[in-house]
């Protein structure tokens, strides 16, 4: 199984999409501060995932995702989270 989630700081509401073949171990590493990309806006909260069997399928997932259409499908997807928990928006 590889896993395309999506990661929500609890620092600075911005967004981190990423991929793994083990999201309860990767996402331990991003609250710990092993990931370099993520450690200096911890911590996280996981808010969204999706589970794909191929590996190729997870990385076009990831990549649309970071997409201006992937983010608008997360902002309708996810629209009672960002309710809740306004989102940073792009500067």
């Amino acid at each position: 199984m590889t896993y395309v989630y999506v990661l929500q700081s609890e620092s600075d509401s911005g967004l981190y999409i990423g991929m793994t073949s083990d999201l309860r171990r990767r996402f331990e590493e991003h609250q710990s501060g092993e990931s370099q990309s993520t450690k200096g806006r911890r911590p996280w909260r996981l808010i969204y995932y999706e589970a794909y069997l191929n590996e190729s399928d997870a990385e076009g997932r990831e990549i649309y995702l970071k997409s201006g259409g992937g983010r608008r499908f997360l902002d309708k997807q996810l629209r009672n989270h960002f309710m809740r928990f306004p989102k940073r928006e792009a500067t």
